[in-house]
């Protein structure tokens, strides 16, 4: 059965996108077929994949604002053969605006990807940081969230707002939602700071975090304007190792 899991956090700057490449190579790594969907106009994640685009011919933007425009015919291949990606680009960002009187506008996503809802065995939803119609979209198709949080001094920040909407989403749109996992990110082992907020995040969110964490890492800076994930580019990195371990997590959860 495919899982379908979010990554959400409407604070920019905290792992998101890194996470879900990162996390959707190392399940592909392990055999699992993976299918990632860009939602956020700024399309890091297509771009974090090695795609150009300004050379793209459609993208999630056309599924979304035009109906008969079919999600399969966008997938792209990834450097991962088990890896694939629904891109993004930036006229995504007029997308909000375009879907705002259209009836059944939070489930649009949804019902787009009905068609190929169970070809993948994982499909990764990067959501904007922000908690707009596009977000509100990749809620409702997903099964699952995975919330990165930034191990600093405002980590808990803008988190009360973020599982509200996560809660409404659940009652109103989406009754399978749950929170899988929230996952430290950009920690840092030498500084008192991140070690505090590790503890607040721990202390806070109890279970539902994850034992893993990611650690800051030059490595997984620079992958992505090389065009490829961790696993890839730097194979034996804390980053690749970090992340093949969350992945492991993930598949257990």
């Amino acid at each position: 059965m495919t899982r379908i899991i979010a990554l959400a956090n409407q604070k920019g700057g905290c792992g998101k996108t890194t996470t879900c490449v990162n996390l959707g190579a190392s399940l592909a790594v392990e055999g699992y077929s993976v299918l990632i969907i860009d939602l956020d106009p700024q399309a890091n994640a297509t771009i974090h994949l090695g795609i150009d685009i300004h050379k793209l011919n459609r993208s999630i933007y056309d599924v979304l604002i035009q109906g008969e425009v079919n999600v399969s015919s966008i997938i792209l291949d990834t450097p991962l053969e088990r890896l694939k990606i629904a891109p993004s680009h930036i006229n995504l960002s007029g997308a909000e605006i375009e879907l705002v009187n259209t009836i059944g506008r939070e489930r649009v996503l949804k019902e787009a990807i009905n068609p190929i809802r169970d070809v993948y065995d994982y499909i990764l939803i990067d959501c904007p940081p922000s908690l707009g119609l596009l977000t509100l979209n990749g809620l409702t198709t997903a099964d699952e969230v995975i919330i990165p949080l930034q191990t600093e001094f405002f980590a808990l920040e803008g988190m009360d707002k973020l599982l509200k909407t996560i809660q409404i989403v659940k009652e109103k749109l989406n009754h399978n939602l749950k929170i899988t996992a929230i996952t430290p990110t950009l920690f840092s082992k030498n500084t008192r700071l991140a070690q505090e907020a590790l503890k607040k995040i721990a202390t806070h969110f109890k279970d539902t975090v994850t034992t893993t964490i990611i650690r800051r890492n030059v490595k997984l800076a620079e992958a992505p304007s090389h065009g490829l994930p961790i696993t890839l580019y730097a194979p034996s990195s804390y980053g690749a190792v970090d992340y093949k371990r969350l992945a492991h997590e993930v598949i257990k959860r």
